[in-house]
Order: structure tokens, then C-alpha cells, then sequence
């Protein structure tokens, strides 16, 4: 089917009481694991990719890949820009045909933030296309994306950054990081449960990978819609490639090693849709 936008989905996921994946990939092998596992478990689904993954390959090759994989799927499939990094980026994203865009404006103080958030907004509009911005900063380091210590949403601001913007979801930080974890983190649930109190629009949660299953689900349980995975599928991605050429030095042919990533991110993606409750939500 065409691609979707995630509005829609992530409205039936605030009404049903579930999240919806968000899943960043590098590679055709990786768009195809994402999608074979939401279309076996029958699952709404959102590929996402950074700025840095963008400068790898560019915006129309990802998009072909996700369009092409997404015209032959049975459920919803989204294609997002995740941490747009510049108004401008946003609107390459928009017009290659991504059909939803994040622009983090985070890094800035709280009325840059609002400006360039708004412009976003304002310029998708015309095309039906939602918006994710972010308040607050998620801590953590990936990609070319540094959040240092990271700093926490502010309940009230959340709520007045939604109503000046017209966001479409909004990405909150209580606690998490990208990247790798050391040690378990401390998320602070009653900050998002204050939140949740004084915003209406779907909320998201950054740096899931490597946060445990009950965690991610006290975080839907009080409003989080859409949970972002990305350091571990490229993990299991990796892992599957050195595993076989660690098995048979000798190969070369990519498609033997590229075959055993794309089962283990699938493998993965499977779990992580289960815990965030979308199967059979499609």
C-alpha cells in the first residue's frame, strides 16, 4: 500500500493504549527486516532515518527502498526523518516524499525552539504532513547527534510549546539517552505522567534501545504512543555479519552475511513491536 503518514496511526495508538515502533535503518536489508516483521505480526510500522544516515546515501535513495517495500505490504508503513536537524532538511525530507518529519530544535533555547518548530509546521501543513519536534533534551551521543548529559521536559512548557507550535507529537525527556547504556537508567515516570496531564497530542519516547521491557511499557501505560529503537538493530545487524565471517572468512559475496544481519534485526524488531503492544494493530 502507499506509504502512511503516522498521525493517524499514532492517534489509534493513544486511544488503544499501545505504542507504535519507530525503527532507524542504514540499509535496504535492515527496511526489509522492519517491514517483513510488521507485516508477521500484522503491525503498524515507521522507518525512520537521522541527518547522518541521510549525508551516507540521500533522502530519495532511503525513500525509494521504503516505498517500494511499503507498496508490496498489507500494513501501514511511515517513513520519517528522525532529529531533523534544520528547517531546510525538513523541507528536502517533504518534498523527496517522506511522509512524516521530526524537526529537534532542542539544542536551542525555548523560543528558537518554538520559531523553528512553528516554521515546520506551518510549511507542512499543505501537505498533510505531521510533525514531531522535542522539549527538553534527550541525553546520550549518536550519530552526529551529541546530547550530552541531556535535560529534562518541563511539564508546563510542554504545554505551551504544543498550543504555540501545533505539533503533531512531541517528543519528551525523562530519563533516556541514545546510544549504548551504561547501567540501567532512571526514567522518571511522574514527570511524563505530568505531562500526559497537560498535553493531548501523542507523545514519544527517544533512546529506547537497551531499556527493559517493563520499562518501555510503564511508559506507554502513562502516554507514550511511539517508542524509538535504533543503536540495537544496528547491534544486531552487525553482530549477524560478524558471525558469519567469523563461521567463513572466505566470503565475499555480500548477500551471505547481509542475509544473517537482516534475520537478526527482523528477530529484534518482532520483539520490540511485542513490547510496545502494536501486533495485530495493523
Amino acid at each position: 500500500m502507499p506509504l502512511a503518514t503516522t498521525e493517524e496511526m499514532l492517534k489509534r495508538a493513544q486511544e488503544g493504549g499501545y505504542a507504535v515502533g519507530a525503527f532507524n535503518v542504514e540499509n535496504m536489508e535492515m527496511a526489509q527486516a522492519v517491514i517483513w516483521a510488521a507485516e508477521e505480526l500484522r503491525a503498524p510500522v515507521i522507518i525512520q532515518t537521522t541527518p547522518s544516515t541521510v549525508k551516507y546515501a540521500g533522502l530519495d535513495l532511503y525513500y525509494a527502498n521504503v516505498a517500494a517495500l511499503a507498496k508490496k505490504a498489507t500494513v501501514p508503513v511511515a517513513m520519517h526523518l528522525d532529529h531533523g536537524d534544520s528547517f531546510a532538511l525538513a523541507m528536502q525530507a517533504l518534498r523527496a516524499g517522506y511522509t512524516s518529519v521530526m524537526i529537534d530544535g532542542s539544542h536551542s533555547v525555548f523560543e528558537e525552539n518554538i520559531a523553528v518548530t512553528k516554521r515546520v509546521v506551518d510549511a507542512a501543513a499543505p501537505s498533510g504532513v505531521p510533525v514531531e519536534a522535542e522539549l527538553g533534551k534527550v541525553g546520550g551521543k549518536e550519530d552526529d547527534l551529541d546530547g550530552g548529559s541531556g535535560g529534562y521536559t518541563v511539564p508546563a512548557e510542554a504545554k505551551e510549546f504544543v498550543e504555540r507550535t501545533g505539533v503533531s507529537s512531541l517528543a519528551v525527556a525523562i530519563g533516556t539517552a541514545h546510544g549504548v547504556y551504561v547501567g540501567e537508567p532512571k526514567l522518571d515516570v511522574e514527570r511524563l505522567k505530568e505531562i500526559r496531564k497537560l498535553v493531548s497530542i501523542p507523545l514519544v519516547l527517544h533512546g529506547a534501545s537497551g531499556l527493559s521491557d517493563e520499562s518501555v511499557r510503564a511508559c506507554i501505560r502513562e502516554g507514550i504512543c511511539k517508542v524509538n529503537f535504533a543503536t540495537e538493530l544496528r547491534i544486531a545487524y552487525s553482530d549477524g555479519v560478524k558471525a558469519v565471517l567469523a563461521e567463513k572468512p572466505g566470503v565475499f559475496d555480500p548477500k551471505a552475511y547481509g542475509k544473517e544481519g537482516r534475520e537478526r534485526v527482523k528477530e529484534l524488531v518482532k520483539n520490540r513491536m511485542t513490547v510496545c503492544g502494536c501486533p495485530g494493530k495493523a
